[in-house]
């Protein structure tokens, strides 16, 4: 089987591609916003750097692109090549048995118009984040999201919140299951850099602040309760400069790092030695830090948009949900209850270790992927 990737360039899509590793399928993968090669396998072919343009740059195009993205559209065909058109081509070259994008906004909508030509090439979607649960209240996205289901014949998700929301929006395909976005985590490699339960101090922040993150909101919170973490170093990670400006100039003495500041084991790590995770947004998928926060043995404090995380943390049992992310007055009292049970922790560290092996294990989500693949191809 032919099998053509599309996506940004992302940990998540390298890591779900090689489950594929040891099939005898045949790997392409299609940068759809021509960011760059993909660090993943040698044997997929990739197809790079296909942006060109057709006339000269005009004054005001990035402004019309952004102020009137639909009038954009409609006009960007005769300025530059378009991702609908660079795949057109690589379908005709490849003959592609499936194709299988990554996210909606970025990666899907700017395919769809193929995809619709091409209507006999099955289309597996992974939904990711914010992909439906966000975009749907704003009404230009709705009618492009209902369009793209419509056509869309199996759908992948993080969670069972966004295939109840698929099918509300019109995706009468195959579900081919809730499996993480990443594919889940080889337990027995990260193990070692988990420090036992007592020797943790870390409180660990997620610092993103844009329109959907409110990390902002956990640092003040854990400013408002200062006296009482003093035994405890907090570690924002992520951090945008809103977020940044707010630590140093209220000289709260965190230790800070920005959005390129740690890479993905890094983060691992700190979290290996992390006792208390906090992430905090208005929207979200599954979020891939709160799953790598379970398996790594920290104590999850997630927000709860759309009841998403609730699919995986009890509350007061395996963690703690903030259900008000815009209530710096909830965390702060969250995080209070938190360090202050520490028999909550412990029992919390370990239903997360059962969580972990029945529902996160790479291996064993592995051969849930690589069945994908085998059903949808005895569909055809």
């Amino acid at each position: 089987m032919k099998i053509l990737f599309i996506s940004m360039p992302s940990v998540h899509v390298i890591r779900w591609i090689e489950n594929l590793k040891d099939t005898s399928h045949e790997l392409f993968w299609f940068d759809v916003l021509d960011r760059g090669r993909l660090d993943t396998l040698e044997s997929v072919t990739q197809f790079v750097e296909w942006k060109k343009r057709k006339v000269q740059p005009i004054k005001g195009e990035y402004f019309l692109s952004k102020k009137y993205p639909t009038v954009f559209e409609k006009i960007q065909p005769l300025l530059e090549v378009t991702a609908n058109e660079a795949l057109e081509k690589i379908i005709l070259e490849i003959q592609p048995d499936i194709v299988h994008s990554f996210e909606m906004q970025g990666c899907s909508y700017p395919i769809l118009k193929t995809m619709q030509k091409y209507h006999n090439i099955k289309w597996l979607y992974s939904c990711w984040g914010n992909d439906l649960y966000y975009y749907q209240q704003f009404p230009i996205h709705l009618k492009k999201i209902k369009l793209l289901l419509s056509r869309v014949n199996y759908l992948h998700t993080d969670c069972q919140r966004d295939y109840t929301l698929a099918k509300e929006l019109g995706f009468l395909g195959k579900h081919v299951g809730v499996i993480p976005g990443g594919t889940g985590y080889k337990l027995d490699e990260i193990e070692p850099y988990k420090l036992p339960f007592a020797e943790r101090k870390i409180i660990l922040v997620k610092g993103y602040e844009h329109f959907l993150g409110r990390g902002l909101n956990i640092v003040k919170a854990l400013e408002a309760i200062k006296n009482k973490i003093e035994n405890y170093d907090v570690v924002v990670f992520g951090a945008h400069p809103v977020v940044i400006e707010y630590i140093q100039s209220h000289q709260l003495g965190f230790k800070v790092f920005d959005r390129n500041g740690l890479s993905h084991q890094k983060i691992l790590e700190l979290m290996g030695k992390s006792l208390i995770y906090i992430g905090n947004s208005i929207s979200d998928g599954m979020p891939n830090t709160l799953l790598e926060a379970i398996v790594m043995g920290v104590f999850p404090i997630q927000s709860n948009p759309g009841g998403v995380t609730e699919e995986i943390i009890k509350d007061g049992v395996n963690g703690l949900l903030i259900n008000n992310p815009e209530s710096i007055l909830t965390i702060q009292n969250l995080i209070l209850k938190s360090i202050s049970n520490h028999y909550l922790l412990e029992r919390a560290a370990h239903e997360n270790a059962i969580l972990a092996k029945d529902k996160l294990d790479y291996d064993q989500n592995s051969i849930k992927v690589i069945s994908i693949y085998d059903t949808i191809l005895k569909c055809e």
